[in-house]
């Protein structure tokens, strides 16, 4: 099982260049908002030793531990990683769209598109192979997720229920507790799915 961040995308954007735009992004939000490492950890549930590690721009976050950040801060992941914008309608070229997970056997998660925060909706394009699996120990409360699959078979499981989505079906998921998704079976599965995490 993989939960580390690559934070690459498919143009091959620099490593290094995203990590220090994340950490710069996320050390001026929580100075401008006059929060200590200390309270953005308390309020994040992220511990101060990994938030250190990524302002310093050493680390490699999760997209999990993204999530606590971003929603402690009340900006979205797409703000973080910049490709969220002001204007009423806008284009993300797909050189912008960051692949925020690689899998073990080379599956990906592309956050296609998002809204700033704090009330966060985001685009995702997923591919996953046989023996992936991504867990998340879940998102704030009331999020939802709406999952539609291209190809392949779904296994998704949140809580103790596990749902197997067909190629052209879809689904909708409660995420504020623990879930996960894999391919179902030994062939890839391909889905897009919208994260809504709406501050209540």
């Amino acid at each position: 099982m993989t939960k580390k961040v690559n934070i690459t995308t498919d143009a091959g954007a620099d490593v290094a260049t995203v990590n220090q735009a994340v950490s710069d992004r996320i050390k001026s939000w929580r100075k401008s908002q006059k929060l200590s490492l200390d309270e953005l950890s308390r309020r994040a549930g992220v511990s101060k030793g990994m938030l250190v590690e990524i302002e310093k721009g050493a680390a490699n976050p999760s997209i999990a531990i993204l999530c606590k950040v971003a929603a402690a801060l009340g900006v979205s992941v797409a703000d973080i990683v910049s490709i969220s914008h002001a204007p009423d309608v806008w284009l993300i070229e797909n050189s912008e769209m960051p692949v925020l997970w690689h899998g073990e056997q080379g599956g990906s998660a592309q956050l296609l598109a998002g809204t700033r925060g704090p009330d966060m909706i985001e685009l995702w394009r997923w591919q996953m192979f046989a023996d992936e699996v991504f867990s998340s120990t879940g998102h704030s409360s009331a999020t939802l997720e709406l999952l539609h699959v291209e190809q392949g078979m779904l296994a998704l499981t949140v809580g103790e229920q596990t749902l197997m989505v067909q190629q052209g079906c879809a689904a909708v998921a409660r995420t504020d507790m623990p879930h996960a998704y894999a391919s179902a079976d030994d062939q890839p599965v391909i889905f897009t799915m919208t994260v809504a995490e709406l501050q209540r």
